[in-house]
């Protein structure tokens, strides 16, 4: 109880000092803490944010934490607080063993920051542990005759405390004949031996029994005890002595097995069995030295047996003896003192602590990724390791200190470039030949949103055919984000886009997940040949990105109009009439057919021909031109009334057409004023601009003519009226409509026209069907007139 209360006020008065190191060397600073081992958890070690001069919330807003290179954790920092406490019993006997000084290695890091913080804490020791014998009844057999100042080795006492804690005093209980020898080797370690002051005498005494303690220099003290019982034989009293009480000697590690390593040799002044000499190993050598080393008994070789490493030990003592055969057997002892030298046999140990396994692409430069340490278990140059990572990387190492380095960013990232870096780290060493080791680690660059949707081809152009379905798809636009997640999801928009001064909503729908453009109702290439829409391609990122395409819809033209025959006009709804002189010759003009159609291309270029006539031999029809005209001259015999159907049909498919059914009057006392219109312009480039005109002109003859030809069918019609012969009269007259009725006008049919000057043309009905003839007495009067066409010709008719 008194221990355990004085143990923790020593704990108590042993206050945890703290030595600030500060560097300039990338803002990092190191930090050292001393404390007692043995702290319970949860223990204070110190105040990591007071003693870096670290802000409490920043500590905790930046996501700090304490890395080590310890398997087990031993230490850990409350973020809340700064403090930095122990996570559990720190036994410095264990974690360090013999090593004098017991450092445990630290760093603070922060996520996505280049700032590091290092620190140590010396574990110091604290007087835990009492020193022991290995056994705890040493027995001795001495001859009688003994000379007074012979020694005999003891087993010194394990303490697995250090420096002053360990063992420092041995004592015996008091007596006459006996007292200690202790010595200090080299290493440190306290070799005790009993003393023999005063010669024994069997007869007087034959046994002895001493109480041998070993003392540590804690505070307070330990002790360990230990009984040495001794018995006095008689005779033989010379022991074998050595050469040399202490043989030094190095050794190569990695000899081969049987290699010498040194003989040792010793005599005995006896005579006889107590002069002859066995070598062996104390029981002071443990189990695995004596697994490494051999001794020849006879001859004192000791060769090496298992695998030597230096990085093992650096050194090993082997306490031999050479006992004598005398009875009682009489032991002289001696030191080995090997002294392992290294060779390079060990390639340098990577050790990395990632920070983070995912850098975000825009981390600025210096940003810390991982630590590295390493380390090589060689000494000297065969212990200098350097370490490297590949140039053609966007990363580099910072030495932070001996052994250990720290992977930062060189330069910005671009995950859209390179997404994942395997970063290969190689460390070699100095030994020769040199060795060295590599480590991969796997780095992943995460996205931020710095990509914009980008389109195939940002400027495009759409054919559309007229007369679409509504709904059906007409284009689909594709835009391609690199970025990744929801930073490359595209969602489609229209710019607003108006076409005919409407909205583009009424034309057109746009599927914002896909880019899918619908058409919403039919297009009609009449009113609506191109028009120009913009389209939004805006991704999902924070804040988000955008770019815009621009596409040409052109609508391609579909065959839906049929030509129109705008000239010759017909009027109140009959066929056209046209006068042809019967002077006329081979090639006269009689007329010239001019027809339009809406549509444009091969779908408006006309054809004509000639579908029916009266005299096929007559006539000619211009295929392209739509001229008529008479291929020969007209006989006397023809017949005054001719009749020409004419088909008018456009190039597309399905070809479309109209009929027009034109009469001739062949009259032979026609003016020549007719030939002139041969000569009337017939090129269609100026057409479009002499059609009102050409109309105009043509309209106005015909209503002269008709009525000229009314007045006199009503003259004579009112004669005839007062002839007995009205009812069969040849020259009965009747309306153009095959009754009473003079005129009996249908509707026109009127459309626009696509060419610049057309103005309206009449749509004739491809069904009416007009006959010119001349009446019985017209070789009397030469006047003509109009008479419905009757299949069936009767006397009096045409």
């Amino acid at each position: 109880m008194e221990d355990s209360q004085s143990n923790n006020a020593w704990k108590f008065m042993v206050m945890v000092s703290v030595v600030l190191i500060c560097a300039l060397d990338m803002g990092s600073a190191q930090i050292r803490y001393s404390v007692p081992e043995e702290m319970e958890q949860g223990a204070v070690i110190g105040n990591i944010a007071e003693d870096l001069g670290l802000n409490i919330a920043t500590l905790s807003g930046r996501k700090g934490r304490l890395v080590t290179d310890y398997t087990e954790r031993y230490l850990e920092v409350d973020l809340e607080n700064g403090l930095l406490l122990a996570n559990g019993r720190i036994d410095r006997d264990k974690l360090c063993g013999p090593i004098t000084t017991c450092v445990l290695s630290f760093q603070i890091v922060f996520e996505n920051s280049p700032e590091m913080y290092r620190g140590e804490v010396e574990i110091l020791d604290v007087n835990d542990n009492s020193p022991s014998f290995p056994e705890s009844v040493i027995l001795l057999q001495m001859g009688e005759f003994i000379a007074p100042g012979s020694s005999f080795p003891l087993e010194s006492a394990l303490d697995p405390d250090m420096g002053t804690n360990a063992v420092s005093v041995y004592n015996i209980s008091p007596n006459e004949h006996f007292g200690l020898i202790v010595e200090t080797t080299e290493d440190g370690t306290k070799i005790v031996e009993l003393l023999l002051k005063k010669p024994l005498d069997r007869e007087l005494q034959s046994s002895f029994q001493l109480m041998l303690t070993a003392i540590d220099g804690g505070s307070p003290p330990r002790s360990g005890t230990a009984r040495i019982l001794i018995t006095v034989l008689d005779s033989n009293d010379n022991a074998p002595a050595f050469d040399s009480k202490v043989y030094k000697v190095s050794l190569i590690e990695n000899s081969p097995r049987g290699t010498l390593v040194v003989s040792v040799h010793a005599t005995d002044p006896d005579e006889g069995s107590n002069a002859e000499v066995t070598y062996s190993f104390s029981n002071r050598v443990s189990t695995k030295i004596q697994e490494l080393f051999s001794l020849d008994p006879r001859t004192g070789e000791i060769r090496v047996l298992g695998i030597i490493d230096y990085e093992g030990a650096s050194s090993y003592s082997l306490d031999v003896q050479a006992q004598d055969n005398g009875l009682p057997a009489i032991a002289g002892h001696s030191k080995v003192l090997i002294k392992v030298i290294d060779v390079n046999d060990n390639a340098p140990e990577i050790k990395v602590t990632v920070v983070s396994r995912m850098v975000p692409e825009d981390a600025a430069p210096g940003t810390v990724t991982a630590l590295v340490n390493v380390n090589d278990r060689d000494s000297g140059k065969n212990g200098q390791a350097h370490c490297e990572i590949p140039n053609n990387i966007p990363f580099k190492l910072e030495t932070s200190s001996s052994g250990h380095f720290k992977m930062i960013t060189s330069d910005m990232l671009d995950r859209e470039t390179t997404p994942l870096y395997n970063i290969v780290i190689l460390a070699g060493d100095s030994g020769s030949p040199p060795l060295s080791t590599n480590k991969t680690i796997q780095i992943t660059v995460s996205d931020i949103n710095d990509n914009a949707p980008r389109f195939a081809r940002p400027i495009d152009t759409v054919y559309v055919m007229e007369n679409n379905g509504p709904g059906a798809s007409i284009f689909a636009v594709t835009a391609f984000d690199p970025d990744q997640g929801q930073n490359s999801y595209v969602t489609y928009s229209f710019i607003d886009n108006l076409i005919q001064d409407l909205p583009l909503s009424n034309y057109l729908n746009l599927n914002s997940m896909n880019g899918t453009i619908y058409g919403l109702r039919s297009f009609d290439y009449e009113r609506v040949k191109n028009f120009q829409i913009q389209v939004q391609a805006r991704d999902a990122g924070v804040p988000p990105l955008s770019s815009s395409a621009t596409l040409n819809v052109i609508i391609l033209d579909q065959n839906d109009n049929a030509p129109v025959i705008a000239s010759p006009s017909a009027q109140s709804g009959s066929a056209g009439v046209e006068v042809v002189p019967q002077s006329a010759g081979q090639g006269y003009l009689v007329t010239k057919i001019i027809a339009t159609d809406a549509d444009s291309g091969q779908n408006a270029r006309l054809l004509y021909q000639v579908l029916e006539s009266t005299d096929p031999s007559l006539f000619t029809m211009g295929l392209n031109s739509g001229e008529i005209r008479t291929a020969r001259g007209i006989l006397e015999q023809d017949s005054t009334t001719q009749s020409l159907v004419i088909l008018v049909k456009d190039n597309g498919q399905p070809r479309l057409s109209s009929t027009a059914t034109i009469h001739f009057s062949i009259l032979g006392n026609v003016t020549e004023i007719f030939s002139e219109r041969s000569n009337l312009v017939t090129n269609p480039e100026y057409a479009s601009d002499i059609n009102l005109y050409l109309i105009i002109i043509l309209g106005s003859t015909s209503f002269i003519f008709l009525v000229t030809i009314i007045l006199l069918i009503g003259i004579k019609c009112k004669q005839d009226r007062n002839s007995p012969e009205h009812y069969n009269s040849p020259g009965m007259c009747y309306g153009l409509d095959g009754s009473n009725n003079a005129f009996n006008q249908g509707p026109t049919l009127k459309e626009s026209l696509n060419y610049t000057g057309a103005g309206e043309i009449i749509r004739i009905p491809d069904t009416h069907h007009y006959s010119v003839c001349l009446s019985p007495e017209s070789a009397k009067s030469d006047f003509l007139f109009l008479k419905p066409y009757t299949p069936p010709m009767t006397q009096g008719q045409c």
